[in-house]
């Protein structure tokens, strides 16, 4: 049973940081593929970081590719995301997210929600101007 927990969402200013963290149990497969995707208000999930265990580099969405970095700790089961220089419009329900198994597809998938089959609960990030 593949389970995905995130925590360390809250209450930011503009400018400030957050280190949204993701434990994941259940995955068997060498092969990972996560990301971390977000939902602002009425509006779609979008895809916000992925990483893939085989070492290519992480995608990122444009609007965050200067202040949002995701990392995942093997050994731990720990997938991060650190974000730095909030602002605004960052603000919204964060998820964190599996394909499991993965394919062996460009990491470049991993931007769209409909390639993830297991889901975090979320966790609320709110940036205040």
């Amino acid at each position: 049973q593949v389970q995905l927990v995130e925590s360390g969402g809250g209450s930011a200013q503009a400018g400030g940081s957050l280190r949204l963290s993701c434990a994941a149990s259940g995955i068997s497969y060498d092969r990972k593929c996560m990301g971390w995707l977000r939902r602002k208000t009425a509006s779609e999930r979008e895809g916000v970081a992925s990483i893939a265990t085989e070492g290519v580099r992480p995608v990122y969405t444009d609007s965050v590719s200067e202040r949002f970095t995701i990392s995942l700790d093997i050994d731990r089961k720990i997938l991060y995301l650190q974000m730095n220089n909030l602002k605004p419009e960052d603000s919204g329900m964060y998820y964190c997210a599996a394909v499991v198994p993965c394919p062996r597809k460009s990491i470049e998938r991993l931007r769209y929600p409909s390639e993830y089959n297991y889901w975090g609960q979320g966790t609320q990030v709110t940036v205040s101007s």
